[in-house]
């Protein structure tokens, strides 16, 4: 596997751009607010439709988690672009006997309670206008290899235009618990639930 070289001088730098671009991009950037718990660490789990998605989750990090910054990627897609090992990108081989160490690796980022680890449970890119979310089993793995405090938190993301050229951008945060009251069948039905209600929701959002 690739493991990270995060520096937060490149981070920083990296991060300028990349808000910049989202300001130029898109006309609304919302979310709604959800309890932080101090002293844990937060694995960051989304639904996967988008080449902004990794970038945003640095966004909902910046914004709202205050956690240093990782992020777990398909291995072909940093292999091609290892630069983002020093935002925090590693990697994962789903088809690979490598994939255990990537799980491991990910629970040992998650002992540290300053860091947070976005991983896209789906495993893999699907559309935005999905009603139901898969959660891969790798999910209760690393959960389960955790030795710390861990913050579990789950957002749908969903792109709306309506009246404007630039598209609006909404993040649902949903607070999932914690690693000592993890429940993979629970926080499957937890996500769930979430993601229609919020599907709901977003047919009335104000804009």
């Amino acid at each position: 596997m690739i493991t990270h070289r995060r520096n937060n001088i490149a981070q920083y730098l990296f991060r300028k751009y990349v808000y910049f671009r989202m300001r130029t991009h898109f006309r609304v950037i919302q979310h709604n607010t959800i309890d932080i718990k101090p002293g844990h660490s937060v694995l960051l789990l989304c639904n996967h439709f988008s080449w902004w998605d990794g970038f945003w989750s640095d966004w909902i990090t910046a914004k709202v988690l205050h956690h240093k910054f990782h992020i777990m990627m398909q291995h072909d897609h940093i292999e091609a672009r290892k630069w983002l090992r020093y935002m925090g990108g590693f990697s994962i081989d789903r088809h690979s006997k490598e994939v255990i160490t990537s799980l491991n690796y990910t629970a040992e980022l998650l002992n540290d309670p300053n860091n947070m680890v976005t991983v896209f449970p789906q495993g893999e890119l699907v559309s935005n206008h999905a009603t139901g979310i898969n959660i891969e089993r790798g999910i209760a793995h690393i959960v389960k290899k955790i030795k710390g405090d861990c913050q579990i938190i789950y957002y749908s993301a969903f792109i709306e235009y309506f009246e404007s050229f630039k598209p609006s951008v909404y993040f649902h945060l949903l607070d999932c618990g914690t690693n000592r009251d993890f429940d993979f069948e629970r926080l499957k039905a937890q996500i769930n639930e979430h993601h229609k209600k919020s599907l709901e929701e977003q047919v009335n959002v104000q804009h």
